[in-house]
């Protein structure tokens, strides 16, 4: 397993996955071996670590989000790599079609269409007064984020709302581009996906906390540290998933045979005490179609 964070930022997913393998008969330590490499936010040291898993022989490499499938696919043209949830996969040239993937990878697609990413602009159109700037963070060195930030960009344009992207290349950017939507009267951000962010959301929500925004996220992991919602698919539920394909690799199947899954559940989170806090008014539509509402 290849990881861009450290163990603690990533042990709910290990957890997971984990798990999974053990519902399908399987006893890590026993009759499965993980080795764990950590890039601690690092992500130069990606390509090294995963150069170190294919000489230790490994049969299968299971990672994250994109930058650690680059890894993993330019260390390996042979050993199988499942991906727990891949970006823009075909676009980004990891697969050749969902249904026949065609190489050494296949697993789970994070995302349908970039699409999803007008989902959170609709949720913040639904808190902030017409006409608002919002703030859109997205990480310019994750390359499927092009498209995401053109679909927020539509969804905002559609409900009349200012569009400021900012962009950041690395967590140093982060207090900058805060410092840009304080000069820019921006009154609601909506953060982008991406591991460098995701390992970042502390500081953002931070950030955002200290300026009365409200921030929606693309994964409940937002939300559940004290940003105001998110919506997408489940993170924990795509490496559970993930460990189905890592089980029928393991027994035989081949990556370029098994289809690249689409999530089908997606996840509406809203924390009513962020909401609170920021004095805002959930509306009932929101209410009634949350997944989850955290008090």
């Amino acid at each position: 397993m290849l990881w861009l964070g450290a163990r603690e930022a990533v042990q709910p997913f290990i957890t997971a996955y984990e798990e999974s393998l053990h519902q399908l008969g399987y006893s890590v330590g026993q009759t499965l071996l993980l080795e764990q490499r950590f890039a601690n936010g690092q992500d130069e040291r990606l390509s090294a670590l995963a150069a170190e898993l294919v000489r230790l022989n490994v049969d299968l490499i299971a990672v994250g989000p994109n930058p650690m499938i680059e890894a993993a696919r330019r260390a390996t043209s042979t050993i199988p790599i499942v991906m727990a949830y891949g970006s823009d996969p075909v676009g980004q040239g990891y697969v050749a079609s969902l249904a026949r993937p065609g190489g050494n990878i296949t697993g789970l697609a994070w995302d349908p269409t970039p699409e999803i990413a007008g989902k959170e602009v609709e949720i913040l159109a639904d808190l902030i007064p017409p006409a608002s700037r919002i703030g859109v963070i997205w990480d310019s060195a994750f390359a499927a984020n092009r498209s995401f930030l053109r679909a927020a960009e539509s969804a905002a344009r559609r409900r009349g709302l200012r569009f400021q992207p900012l962009e950041i290349r690395g967590a140093a950017d982060v207090p900058g581009v805060f410092a840009a939507m304080l000069k820019g009267h921006t009154v609601g951000v909506v953060v982008l996906q991406g591991p460098t962010l995701f390992l970042q959301r502390m500081q953002v929500i931070d950030l955002a906390t200290k300026r009365r925004l409200p921030t929606v996220f693309m994964w409940r992991e937002g939300p559940e540290a004290g940003a105001l919602g998110s919506y997408g698919p489940s993170l924990l539920d795509l490496w559970r998933r993930a460990a189905t394909y890592t089980d029928r690799i393991l027994k035989g199947a081949k990556p370029a045979d098994l289809p690249v899954e689409q999530p089908t559940k997606f996840e509406l989170v809203i924390n009513l005490k962020t909401a609170k806090a920021l004095g805002l008014t959930i509306p009932q539509s929101l209410v009634v179609r949350a997944d989850e509402i955290i008090q």
